[in-house]
């Protein structure tokens, strides 16, 4: 049997967690009607989740400031051209 263990990998290394997709859950529901309305659009809108980004942006804005995630700046998180889009198909 190797060094690594039955299923591979060295066995003295610690973990090193993702940088990003581990935060805390919601326990308390801070943010429960936000998450619903985007529930909400999403199947309203067939899973076209295009159309549902101002309630997504509102959810994760809701988990910032409840410091459910860390404090990100929009644009990081694909929101930055969303001005510049809504202008477009506004005219």
């Amino acid at each position: 049997m190797s060094a690594g263990g039955a299923f591979g990998g060295n066995r003295g290394l610690r973990p090193v967690p993702p940088e990003k997709g581990v935060f805390p859950l919601d326990h308390m529901h801070q943010c429960d009607l936000e998450k619903k309305d985007y529930l909400h659009c999403l199947k309203s809108s067939g899973h076209q989740s295009e159309n549902c980004r101002n309630f997504c942006k509102k959810y994760l804005e809701c988990r910032m400031e409840k410091n459910l995630m860390a404090r990100q700046d929009m644009s990081e998180l694909g929101f930055g051209k969303e001005t510049e889009t809504n202008r477009k198909t506004s005219k």
